[in-house]
């Protein structure tokens, strides 16, 4: 894709410094900068590449002031936010590279589902029956989507993604490649013979919209009722999300997290990597929850910060790593401390 100086400042109502008839045509970091190309300084730390980048084009803060020359073929174009405004026109990007539409063959559609206007469903793909698709949904190839789901409007199905049967998927929801959701949620009863009967699960998934799920993530469908991820949720790849959990709006989760089932997360929730939650907790609505976290207990305050398993406040996590990073000197102390009481008492 093409693009002029003048039409990028538009797109960010950016200020253009330089030429605004200059063309792009790609992306480049501002340190590998080349000719053609269009990058972004949003951090003070890398401001010396700029005056030796090879890119076109440059957008930086509005309160940017060179301290020598810039390179001749620069053009910068100044915002607000420079790493907001790359967000938008990584957006503008992707939305025109990935403008597919039509049906591609080999694939099956059942005649009973319902497809929307401008579809991309991609070679390989399995529509199943009565599902419906809205309008502008892409679906790439090797794509198997279940009975009875239902798709919103331009959401997006990455290949190579399984959707199982009565799960339905909100508006603008994006859903990376070697995602499974709608699976069998891990329910088992011993029996007297101490084998483990299965529990079927009846229940579904429920993805409300603007949600983004990662690669290879899997979110297991209700023993009755619904797994749910609320509007606006972001799952990290390599994510487990169990039966019957609730993640509340606007909640972010990091790769390697665990959920067990029932468990019902607030809104706005921040959870780092590998963290394991046991069953049937609740987390109030703005907890952060540090990276390799265990959390065997309900989080009942909102806004509080944990850390270590089990996790306990983040304060008091601190104050104790200081007193155990020091246990092997504390051990050498008592060990001079006891040799030297019985010295004492020999004497």
């Amino acid at each position: 894709m093409e693009i002029k100086a003048k039409q990028i400042a538009e797109l960010l109502c950016g200020k253009i410094e330089g030429d605004e008839n200059i063309i792009v045509s790609d992306m480049s970091r501002i340190e590998e900068g080349k000719p053609g190309t269009i990058t972004f300084l949003a951090n003070p730390k890398y401001e010396t590449y700029i005056y030796n980048t090879k890119a076109s084009i440059v957008i930086v803060g509005l309160e940017f002031k060179a301290e020598k020359n810039l390179p001749k073929q620069l053009t910068l174009i100044k915002v607000e936010n420079p790493y907001k405004s790359l967000a938008k026109l990584l957006s503008y990007y992707d939305s025109y590279k990935n403008n597919k539409t039509g049906i591609e063959t080999p694939s099956f559609i059942s005649k009973s589902a319902k497809v929307g206007k401008n579809v991309y469903i991609g070679a390989f793909s399995y529509i199943g029956e009565s599902v419906i698709i809205e309008d502008n949904v892409k679906i790439y190839p090797n794509t198997y989507i279940g009975d009875n789901v239902n798709i919103g409007k331009n959401s997006c199905l990455n290949a190579g993604i399984k959707i199982y049967a009565n799960t339905i998927i909100g508006n603008s929801c994006t859903i990376h490649s070697g995602a499974v959701i709608g699976a069998d949620g891990f329910g088992f009863v011993p029996n007297s013979e101490n084998n483990y009967q299965k529990v079927p699960q009846i229940g579904n998934v429920i993805i409300e919209d603007y949600v983004e799920v990662g690669a290879n993530t899997t979110i297991d469908r209700a023993t009755i009722g619904s797994t749910v991820i609320k509007k606006g949720v972001k799952l990290d790849n390599l994510i487990q999300i169990a039966h019957n959990v609730e993640v509340g709006e606007n909640t972010v989760i990091a790769a390697q997290t665990g959920i067990s089932g029932s468990v019902k997360i607030g809104k706005d929730v921040m959870i780092g990597g590998q963290v394991g939650m046991a069953g049937h907790l609740k987390i109030a609505d703005k907890v952060k929850i540090a990276a390799q976290s265990g959390i065997g207990n309900n989080i009942i305050n909102e806004n509080e910060i944990v850390q270590g398993s089990p996790s306990f406040n983040i304060g008091d996590y601190k104050r104790s790593y200081v007193l155990f990073r020091k246990l092997p000197k504390l051990k050498q102390d008592i060990d001079s401390i006891k040799k030297a009481v019985k010295e004492l008492k020999n004497e």
